[in-house]
C-alpha cells in the first residue's frame, strides 16, 4: 500500500477527509483535537508515519537540524552536542548527528547529500578546513554554521571561542606564577584551532621578553594518551619546563598522569594548563586549571543563526568568537625556586 492510499485509509478510520488528516499528522493548519486524536489513533493503528523526505521536497520543514561531527569521541564534542541539543529542543527542532572520519570520504558524499536535504539546516562540529564537504555548504548556500572552526575564511557563519586571546591569558596567568620555561602539547591541525592557540602561547612569551624554544612545543593530537607521550618527550629534556599548557584538557590529562609517574608533582614541580573546562577538569587530581568555553551561549547562538537562515534569513557570513574565562584551580603554582 502506498503512502497516499494510506493515508486515505487513515481518514477513512478517523471519519475525516485525507486533507485534515494531513494536516492531523503534519501538525499544520487548523485541526480540533477531538479529529486529531482519531487521526493519530488511525495512524498508529496502521503504523503509519508520513514519508518525511518527500513532505522535504515539497517545502515542508522537518524541524531537524542536522550535527555533522568529524570523529565524534572527544569530551569536549560531547559537551558541545548536549549544549546544542538542549538549545533545539527548546525552541522546537530535534537534531540528528551524522558521524565521520571526513565528510567527503568514499560513500559520505551521497550521505551528506540526503541528510541535507531531509534537514531544515545543518552545524558542522570541528569542521575539517580541507574538508571538500565544507565548500560543497558554500556553493550550494546550505543553511549551515560551522561550530568551533578556525582554519580559514569561509562565506558560513562560524560561532567559535578567541582561541588565541585565550591562549595568551592562560600563558599569561603561567608567567604571573613566575615560570619562564613554559612547554605547549599542541592538538591535531584539522580546525585550525591549535594554531591559533599556538600562535597566543608565542605571543605572550614574546610580550614578556620569553624565548620561543622549539623543543618546548610537541604534539599531543587532542587525546589524553597524546598528552601522555607529549609530555614524557619534555620530561626527557635535559632541561625540563616548570609548566606546561596543553591545548585541551584531555592533553593536561594525559600530561598530570606523565609527571605523576615519574615520581614528580602537580604543580610543586611542574604546573599544568588546560583549555576548555570540560567537567573532568573539577574532578582530577590536582583539579585542573584550564579556560573556559561558553558553552551554553554559543550552542544559543549557533542554533540561532541556522535557524534564522532556515527562516529566509541571508547568512551572517561572519565569524562570531566567544572570550573565555580564566578558571583557576590546583594544577598551576608558583614556579620551583631552584627553576626561577
Amino acid at each position: 500500500m502506498g503512502k497516499t492510499s494510506k493515508l486515505s485509509e487513515v481518514a477513512k478510520i478517523a471519519g475525516v477527509s485525507p486533507i485534515t488528516a494531513s494536516r492531523a499528522i503534519r501538525g499544520n493548519g487548523y485541526v480540533s483535537e477531538a479529529a486529531r486524536t482519531r487521526v493519530m489513533a488511525a495512524a498508529a493503528q496502521l503504523n503509519y508515519t508520513p514519508d518525511m523526505l518527500a513532505r522535504r521536497m515539497r517545502g515542508d520543514k522537518s524541524k531537524l537540524i542536522g550535527v555533522f561531527v568529524n570523529n565524534y569521541g572527544s569530551l569536549v564534542l560531547h559537551e558541545i552536542t548536549k549544549a546544542i541539543s538542549q538549545e533545539a529542543r527548546r525552541i522546537g527542532y530535534d537534531i540528528l548527528i551524522f558521524n565521520a572520519e571526513r565528510f567527503d570520504g568514499p560513500g559520505r558524499a551521497p550521505t551528506c547529500d540526503m541528510l541535507s536535504k531531509l534537514c531544515d539546516g545543518l552545524l558542522l562540529l570541528l569542521p575539517k578546513g580541507d574538508d571538500g564537504y565544507l565548500d560543497v555548504i558554500e556553493r550550494q548556500r546550505i543553511p549551515a554554521v560551522f561550530f568551533s572552526f578556525d582554519a580559514r575564511d569561509v562565506n558560513v557563519p562560524v560561532v567559535a571561542v578567541e582561541n588565541r586571546q585565550a591562549a595568551r591569558s592562560a600563558v599569561d596567568h603561567l608567567i604571573g606564577l613566575g615560570h619562564r620555561r613554559i612547554a605547549f602539547i599542541a592538538g591535531s591541525s584539522g580546525t585550525g584551532q591549535s594554531a591559533q592557540r599556538q600562535v597566543g602561547y608565542t605571543e605572550a612569551l614574546a610580550a614578556a621578553g620569553l624565548p620561543v624554544l622549539p623543543e618546548l612545543m610537541v604534539e599531543g593530537a587532542f587525546v589524553q594518551a597524546g598528552g601522555y607521550a607529549a609530555t614524557e618527550k619534555l620530561l626527557a629534556l635535559a632541561q625540563r619546563p616548570t609548566a606546561i599548557f596543553a591545548a585541551n584538557d584531555e592533553m593536561a590529562f594525559g600530561a598530570i598522569d606523565a609527571i605523576h609517574s615519574k615520581g614528580l608533582k602537580v604543580p610543586g614541580d611542574i604546573s599544568v594548563m588546560g583549555f576548555d573546562d570540560i567537567p573532568t577538569a573539577a574532578g582530577v587530581f590536582p583539579t585542573l586549571s584550564t579556560m573556559r568555553q561558553p558553552l551554553p551561549e554559543m550552542a544559543a547562538r549557533a542554533v540561532g543563526e541556522v535557524v534564522q537562515m532556515i527562516e529566509g534569513a541571508p547568512p551572517a557570513s561572519k565569524k562570531i568568537a566567544f572570550p573565555m574565562a580564566l578558571v583557576v584551580r590546583n594544577s598551576t603554582g608558583p614556579a620551583p625556586a631552584v627553576a626561577a
